[in-house]
């Protein structure tokens, strides 16, 4: 089976569980706090946190809940994200707040948020194991947060960040919640510290991994698989990592032409377009790629140890992450 079959069986599988647990009244707040779940998504989480339960050689069944819980904690920062950046869209439908109104969307993403920890505090695992999910999750949750505002300020600044501050960002932002999915996957298959480290380490290097790509596809990505137009990070004004590069590697007249794109809503297709061409004229694909790369070879390198079909499923998603197209 390929990875997009493994992954596809695991969102059905996930999908049902998340279902059972989404459903109360009022029926409205329940399916507003649904809405994004049934209408998208790879699960790509929840897929991380099986995966890491498998290579340790537990029970699918008993990952389950922390499975589930983390994919409501990554629907709950959608819901919270879209708020507000004001997006009227989300996996080619309305976002929750477009549709059932701003304070059910702020309700719904609450309920997402307790909705997890209930589901963990559910399970059937040792209080020892529970309380760590909890733990983990929490944190994670924490600096999920705290990223997001260093994503905001960044954004405000007027100065171009290093490179190591846009690292620390993301690492907060999307790397927390791939780190703890891994972790929350190893802890429902042991209490050995050193497993546990190893698969957080695997999560938060794929997680920065992923980010910096999706980076790299948000500033020259095709419109036709991102839904988004080209460019479009860089009229928004985004300090992602392939800005930055290009940002600081451009001279003269290509530098202009970058930083007229930049921040610009009211540029024209014309000249946005040309911004984009300089920027793949300075090479950035090929030097973001070896950014990602490196997270990814970090990240092959805590499983070392490992052997079996969940490791090799688990590289085979790290490799998938590296090489999306744009």
């Amino acid at each position: 089976m390929n990875k997009t079959k493994q992954m596809e069986q695991n969102a059905k599988t996930v999908n049902k569980y998340l279902n059972s647990k989404l459903k109360g009244n009022p029926k409205k707040l329940y399916d507003a706090a649904g809405h994004l779940i049934v209408n998208g998504g790879k699960r790509l989480r929840p897929y991380m946190v099986i995966k890491s339960c498998q290579i340790l050689k537990g029970n699918v069944s008993n990952a389950m809940p922390a499975a589930s819980a983390v994919e409501m904690v990554h629907n709950f920062t959608l819901v919270h994200d879209d708020i507000m950046d004001n997006d009227e869209m989300r996996h080619g439908v309305p976002t929750v707040h477009k549709k059932f109104g701003m304070p059910i969307a702020i309700l719904a993403g609450d309920v997402l948020f307790s909705k997890a920890f209930q589901v963990i505090t559910d399970s059937k695992l040792s209080t020892n194991a529970t309380t760590q999910l909890v733990s983990r999750l929490a944190k994670a949750c924490v600096d999920v947060c705290e990223g997001q505002l260093l994503d905001i300020k960044m954004a405000e600044e007027r100065e171009i960040p290093a490179q190591a501050e846009y690292i620390t960002m993301i690492g907060k932002k999307t790397a927390a919640l791939f780190d703890v999915s891994c972790a929350m996957g190893a802890i429902c298959a042991t209490n050995k510290i050193k497993d546990i480290s190893n698969l957080s380490s695997f999560g938060r290097n794929l997680g920065i991994a992923f980010q910096i790509t999706d980076d790299l596809i948000g500033v020259m990505g095709d419109p036709k698989i991102t839904k988004k137009p080209v460019g479009n990070d860089l009229r928004e004004g985004k300090k992602s990592l392939p800005i930055l590069m290009a940002i600081k590697l451009a001279k003269g007249n290509n530098k202009k032409i970058i930083l007229k794109a930049f921040g610009n809503s009211k540029i024209s297709k014309k000249d946005l377009n040309k911004a984009v061409d300089v920027i793949r004229s300075l090479g950035i694909e090929e030097n973001v790629r070896k950014q990602a790369l490196k997270y990814a070879e970090r990240a092959e390198k805590s499983l070392g140890t490992y052997s079996g079909p969940a490791r090799i499923e688990l590289i085979s998603l790290l490799d998938f992450v590296v090489k999306r197209s744009i």
